[in-house]
């Protein structure tokens, strides 16, 4: 007979996988997402727009907060995980303005 301690070693296992996984996915979805924004960055610096666009960054966290708050994430994680986000983003945009 397995010991509950046992059952729970398996189950550890299993929700370990699925986090690998999901770490996975994440990695793989901003490298994604980057790549798209660097695509972006360059248009921007192509026609001389500017690095940061203000109003679509505040649509985009409020929208986020709202898919957060949805899906039962904490909204404040999810505003501050795309702020960070953002921010790179105008980093890398205001690199190939130079």
């Amino acid at each position: 007979m397995t010991s509950d301690a046992d059952r729970a070693q398996t189950l550890l296992k299993d929700l370990r996988a699925s986090i690998d996984n999901l770490d996975a996915i994440l990695v793989h979805t901003l490298a994604e997402r980057f790549r798209c924004t660097q695509t972006v960055g360059r248009l921007k610096a192509e026609h001389n727009l500017p690095p940061a666009d203000p109003a679509r960054e505040a649509q985009q966290i409020a929208r986020l907060e709202r898919l957060a708050d949805e899906s039962g994430l904490n909204p404040e994680f999810a505003k501050k995980f795309m702020r960070f986000i953002v921010d790179e983003v105008i980093h890398h945009h205001e690199q190939f303005q130079k």
